[in-house]
């Protein structure tokens, strides 16, 4: 045995959050020499996950989710005498945790970790107060940014802006966590003075109930517009064509891969003032937090009738990415505790 099995609720091609985690690190630890297979449990049912699991003879198991993959992995692990590492997703710490359905799940699957990882050390703590006996196993990975590809999205195409636009985009998939519609009302009187202000939604509908709310949302505001999910390999030239680019989540595991990639390509980021936002934004340096509507409001004037402020915070924020959340560094962790527990995982 000498393989890494990573299983994920989400793999490549869906552009959901731990799809495009997965999907960087498993990259990165392949140009590295190590021998990675992925399975997604969204297209495969577990009983044929777990056949070809066992019949490839693992040296370790990673689930990502310890809700959605944290079981199966769990099971495997010990099945195959194999360590287990579960990474933690903001819906697992912020919510599944203490979820009175969802908590004994999840705890089961931490205390049966040979290792957890969180992105931030904030989230590391939340675990820690409900979960004390981790503290051995957790250790923080930080997450980074990746953009390949380089593939044109057209957005001329999709939709037909005025020269002068300033254009806040929103990167996520439509679910209540990320809140879409909260930018619309604060959003509803800047536009009145600043008829040139334009908001974006990309991102997949996945829960369709809060689809359905955001499409007739949109219906009486001409200024906005969900284009539905675009593919990674154009979101650098997406994120790069929008002046601010917003995160209004109520939770996040630690660092947001939308408002990273921002920093990353230099874009302004304004974002709710949350932990996981925190970990990455600084106030008036790396970008702009905000608390409530009033301050969102606010806040999105200033970005829209201050290219010089936007052009500041980019610079800062990318500054801050290169230097703390290379991709290297991310992979140096993970490949760190795969040697601890496995040895060297080869191709």
């Amino acid at each position: 045995m000498s393989g890494l099995a990573i299983l994920t609720p989400f793999a490549f091609p869906s552009v959901r959050g731990n799809a495009v985690t997965v999907d960087r690190i498993v990259r990165g630890l392949r140009a590295r020499g190590l021998s990675v297979r992925t399975w997604d449990l969204s297209v495969s049912d577990e009983e044929g996950v777990a056949a070809e699991v066992e019949d490839w003879g693992p040296a370790l198991i990673h689930g990502f989710h310890a809700y959605r993959a944290g079981p199966l992995a769990l099971r495997l692990a010990r099945r195959l005498e194999v360590p287990l590492v579960v990474t933690l997703t903001g819906t697992d710490a912020n919510h599944d945790l203490v979820d009175p359905g969802r908590a004994e799940t999840v705890r089961r699957v931490l205390e049966g970790a040979s290792t957890v990882v969180a992105f931030h050390e904030s989230i590391l703590e939340r675990v820690l107060e409900v979960v004390p006996d981790a503290r051995p196993r957790i250790t923080v990975v930080p997450q980074a940014a990746r953009l390949d590809g380089g593939e044109r999205f057209e957005l001329s195409t999709r939709w037909a802006l005025p020269s002068d636009r300033v254009l806040f985009l929103m990167p996520a998939g439509i679910r209540m966590v990320k809140v879409p519609r909260r930018p619309l009302r604060p959003l509803d009187g800047l536009v009145a003075t600043l008829p040139h202000l334009r908001l974006l939604y990309a991102g997949p509908v996945i829960d369709p109930a809060e689809g359905e709310a955001l499409r007739r949302a949109l219906a009486g505001r001409p200024w906005a517009r969900h284009v539905g999910a675009v593919p990674h390999v154009q979101m650098a030239s997406l994120v790069s064509q929008a002046d601010v680019v917003l995160n209004c989540s109520i939770s996040e595991g630690g660092m947001a891969n939308s408002v990273l990639e921002a920093m990353a390509l230099g874009r302004s980021v304004l974002a709710a003032d949350i932990p996981g936002n925190r970990a990455l934004v600084e106030d008036g340096v790396t970008g702009l937090l905000f608390g409530d509507d009033p301050s969102l409001a606010e806040a999105a004037a200033r970005l829209a009738r201050d290219p010089a402020l936007r052009a500041r915070l980019g610079r800062q924020a990318r500054a801050v990415v290169e230097q703390r959340y290379p991709p290297s560094r991310e992979i140096d962790g993970y490949a760190a505790l795969y040697r601890r527990h496995a040895g060297v995982l080869t191709a």
